[in-house]
């Protein structure tokens, strides 16, 4: 599992700690305990700042195969309330090192504004993030909750692969990935973020924002910018840089760099790179923000717009900061569109998915659909043909909407049907976990249902708007009205990208528009 390669890699990123800290394992007996502590021993081999003595044990801790981190407080060490339950390999290798790396004093990446929040919370938050291995979108979730460990001794946050304790998953219904259990009850399900689990936090504890000045001092407090943008998508990020360059000052506020691109596996139409991924596009757009005097605010998400008395607007954050801006692009993009059919959200993480990668080895060698016969459907029956049983394709339309060169390797699959005109009604469940999708056929009318264990679901998306509603014009499909400049209706106000009315929603059309919004938006402020 650990090559040379890793263990230099760990050897140099541990030159970047300031304080020493312990691995230290539960105890019992297990058949993985021998894999787990030969993997901390050649770890903890790499430096003298990592410490593990295998004999050492703490009975707390839930399994043989759990380990936490301690870190180093003068001459005792303290508990962060990082607990690993597992063998942190595959994506969640990058959430221990930077875990032994925050533990040991490296710098947090959390917004300074979140980590505000999170020192006031005083309610006890205990965390537990189920993952797997191969999912992608799990290490955001487990290195945003560490963090919040490590800020505040009232949360802690345990790590657990799912394949390593299926009891557990089992006894909890847990068909999804990440699944994020807090104090014994399930919490959030599914792709989420900093910012998603800031709100949901706030909506459980309705004073956590409460106890948070918005005119607190500590630190440095934000002056009023020349242009705010609100998305890190690829419109949002564009936009950001051309701006920057046209010497005004600059804000990004993002749930996170990258937006929906971030997901995306594997990309072969941005113009001059033949192939990329969603992660490797996501970090150029942060290396390429940094070259810039840009104000990045990562991880949270903008609660409401005002405007003030000399005509600029005020941004109010969920952290409870609140800023003024000359101008705003609003570059928020979109998320999965749902079906909107009863079981949906009653079976969400129990055998209702939107990411195939994610949640795709849960469903080995069993049935499931696919809803959707764009893109983003046939896309996500072929990676899931190489795991599951056999895959069924559910189109509303008459014929597959997805690219020709799609349609033909998802149909040269023996494991992949299509079945087009088919209205999906339904999705059932035994037992608490997704049975079978109910759908209609409608040429004939016929209602059917199809036995399975999942659905997968890939309808598309639905723009980011509802944060505006009543601020800026809106179509009746949620799309921010734009004309040909980016601007909306209101003063000072434009966007780009997905969020709004421009059609074929695509990584290089967003980029353009963002690109065009940053122009707007400057010769708008040169003639203030």
């Amino acid at each position: 599992m650990l090559d040379q390669g890793l263990l230099d890699a760990v050897k140099s990123y541990s030159e970047k700690m300031t304080r020493p800290i312990t691995f230290v394992m539960g105890s019992g007996e297990h058949s993985k305990r021998a894999e787990l502590i030969d993997f901390l021993t050649k770890i903890a081999g790499t430096t003298d700042n990592i410490n593990f003595d295998p004999k050492v044990t703490d009975d707390t801790l839930p399994s043989p195969i759990s380990f936490k981190i301690a870190s180093a407080n003068g001459s005792d060490n303290m508990d962060t309330g990082i607990v690993f339950s597992g063998i942190p390999g595959g994506h969640e290798f990058t959430s221990l090192i930077l875990a032994i790396l925050q533990s040991g004093g490296h710098t947090l990446k959390l917004d300074e504004g979140i980590q505000k929040l999170v020192k006031r919370i005083a309610q006890p938050l205990q965390f537990q993030t189920y993952i797997s291995l191969s999912c992608h979108n799990c290490p955001e979730v487990v290195q945003g909750l560490n963090q919040f460990a490590l800020l505040n001794d009232n949360i802690s946050n345990e790590m657990i692969d799912g394949a390593l304790f299926q009891e557990q998953v089992d006894a909890n219904n847990i068909q999804g990935v990440p699944a994020v259990f807090l104090n014994g009850k399930p919490f959030l399900n599914g792709k989420v973020d900093t910012a998603r689990i800031i709100d949901k936090l706030q909506t459980q504890f309705p004073d956590l924002l409460a106890a948070t000045n918005p005119n607190d001092t500590d630190g440095e407090s934000l002056e009023r910018q020349d242009v705010t943008i609100i998305g890190g998508g690829p419109a949002g990020v564009a936009a950001a840089i051309y701006t920057a360059r046209k010497g005004l000052k600059v804000t990004v506020v993002a749930d996170r760099i990258g937006g929906q691109v971030k997901d995306t596996q594997g990309i072969e139409n941005l113009i001059s790179v033949p192939e990329t991924t969603g992660t490797e596009l996501s970090a150029n757009f942060v290396a390429h923000l940094n070259e810039y005097d840009i104000t990045v605010k990562e991880h949270v998400t903008v609660k409401e717009l005002g405007e003030t008395q000399d005509e600029n607007y005020t941004v109010q954050l969920n952290t409870g900061e609140r800023f003024e801006t000359r101008s705003i692009i609003l570059a928020t993009g979109a998320q999965w569109r749902k079906l909107g059919v009863p079981g949906e959200d009653e079976y969400v993480g129990s055998g209702v998915a939107y990411c195939a990668h994610c949640d795709g080895p849960f469903f080995k060698g069993k049935d499931i659909a696919v809803v959707g016969g764009g893109n983003s459907g046939v896309e996500a029956a072929l990676d899931l043909a190489g795991i599951v049983s056999h895959v069924t394709v559910l189109e509303f339309a008459d014929s597959l909407k997805a690219d020709q060169v799609l349609i033909n390797k998802a149909k040269s699959k023996d494991n992949i049907t299509f079945i087009t005109s088919a209205a999906t009604q339904e999705i059932k469940a035994t037992d608490g976990k997704v049975s079978s999708i109910v759908y209609q056929d409608r040429n004939s009318g016929e209602i059917k249902e199809i036995d399975l264990s999942a659905v997968f679901v890939q309808i598309g998306l639905v723009p980011n708007s509802a944060f505006v509603k009543g601020f800026v014009d809106m179509n009746r499909f949620g799309e921010i009205e734009i004309d040909e400049a980016c601007k909306t209706a209101r003063r000072g106000i434009f966007a780009c990208g997905d969020v709004t009315t421009v059609p074929f929603k695509q990584i290089n059309i967003a980029m353009g528009e963002g690109s065009k919004a940053a122009l707007s938006a400057f010769e708008y402020l040169v003639m203030q």
